[in-house]
């Protein structure tokens, strides 16, 4: 089983996310014109919640749930989510219009996110965003994707969280302390070591290892917003839905050792949905 293509695809200059709430019944029936457009299309990504894909009589990967609350990061679960990406803007809103057209009838959009590339894939407090990410093709797959033998193989777990920040508090922070916060070199991403780095910094909190296998996943988030509100919407992609909520829950300080992450200080998540993108075979049996 391949996952959906634009999951792996280069990284996109411009990004369109879009969630839905299913009105009233539904069935692979209705949502066929839509799923056939995204499936057909190299730059979509179409995500299902729990209830609507088991509403349309599927098989669900064993971990997929609805998002429940993690601290202070609050459900806002829809039913379907699409990522549409391109280099150019004008393609990447006539493909949103063009999906938006045919799901309007069944379908109200809760939360549409604008994102734009921001300085060669840094987040908008200026750090480079997915460092961490595995760098063959090979390590992103057995990250991203659900492995043979199990329930939605080629699929993928999917977090996604508009994350609202408060760039002039995290601007005010000397440089170097903000370095201790993300546990990176602002300038050129290279990871602290040794005793400079904080247990409370993003990478010490979202680095982890569970029966020493590292919980890696693959991130595709972007940055949102002008000059008052802007974020980044952050994307993570997994072959198990448990690596990403562990790294939510010691970045909140849920775990044994109490610590929170210190980056959640300058940012907080308004939007929080899990989604399951089936395969590209799953996709078009639909």
């Amino acid at each position: 089983m391949n996952a959906q293509t634009a999951i792996f695809a280069p990284f996109a200059r411009c990004h369109r996310h879009l969630e839905y709430r299913v009105t009233g019944n539904v069935s692979a029936e209705t949502l066929r014109p839509a799923i056939k457009a995204a499936e057909e299309a190299d730059n979509v990504v179409i995500g299902f919640g729990h209830e609507l894909w088991q509403k349309l009589g599927q098989s669900a990967p064993p971990e997929l749930k609805p998002f429940s609350d993690i601290g202070p990061a609050h459900s806002t679960q829809a039913d379907l989510w699409l990522w549409i990406a391109a280099d150019d803007h004008s393609a990447v809103l006539d493909t949103s219009m063009t999906l938006h057209t045919l799901l309007s009838p069944i379908a109200t959009l809760e939360r549409e996110i604008d994102g734009v590339e921001y300085h060669q894939s840094r987040d908008r407090i200026g750090f480079e965003d997915g460092s961490a990410n595995p760098k063959t093709e090979e390590a992103q797959h057995q990250a991203a994707c659900i492995p043979e033998g199990v329930t939605g193989t080629g699929g993928s777990y999917v977090l996604t969280q508009q994350w609202q920040h408060n760039l002039p508090a995290f601007n005010a922070v000397p440089i170097k302390e903000q370095e201790g916060i993300i546990g990176r070199t602002k300038a050129d991403s290279i990871e602290l070591e040794g005793d400079a780095m904080p247990a409370t910094s993003h990478v010490s909190r979202t680095d982890v290892k569970v029966d020493g296998v590292a919980q890696k996943i693959w991130r595709r988030s972007v940055p949102w917003g002008g000059v008052e509100a802007n974020g980044l919407y952050f994307v993570a992609f997994a072959c198990e839905l448990s690596r990403i909520e562990i790294q939510l829950q010691r970045m909140y300080g849920l775990s044994e050792d109490g610590i929170k992450d210190r980056l959640t200080e300058f940012s907080a998540p308004t939007s929080n949905s899990w989604w399951f993108t089936p395969s590209q075979e799953q996709l078009r049996a639909l």
